[in-house]
């Protein structure tokens, strides 16, 4: 999938990377943990989150992710955005709530690490 694609499912909006938007994305995953994506999600692409700090960003660099998606209207700082447009990651903003942002994208067709 693409992040285009996945940003018109999410009804999000680019808040970086407008140039990205054709990259593709193979799995993803949702929380509010950086603990947990680090110890647990292997070969993710999007990070779902509700948490809006600067370590959202250099985890999902830490895990080579394409893309982090800002559930429940978040919006990153200008220090986060700056951070993303140095590492090359794409931040989108939804007003979903996880649970649902997962779902929508698990019904696309985009999968957790496993595949399953």
């Amino acid at each position: 999938m693409k992040v285009k694609e996945l940003t018109e499912i999410l009804e999000g909006s680019v808040v970086y990377g407008m140039d990205f938007l054709d990259r593709e994305v193979y799995t993803a995953c949702g929380s509010d943990m950086m603990s947990d994506v680090l110890a647990f999600v292997k070969e993710q692409a999007v990070m779902l989150t509700g948490l809006v700090n600067p370590q959202v960003v250099r985890t999902a660099e830490m895990m080579d992710m394409k893309c982090i998606v800002f559930v429940r209207g978040k919006k990153p700082d200008l220090g986060m955005i700056e951070l993303a447009e140095e590492r090359e990651i794409v931040l989108i903003q939804t007003e979903l709530e996880m649970f649902t942002a997962c779902g929508k994208l698990y019904q696309a067709g985009l999968r957790g690490g496993s595949g399953k």
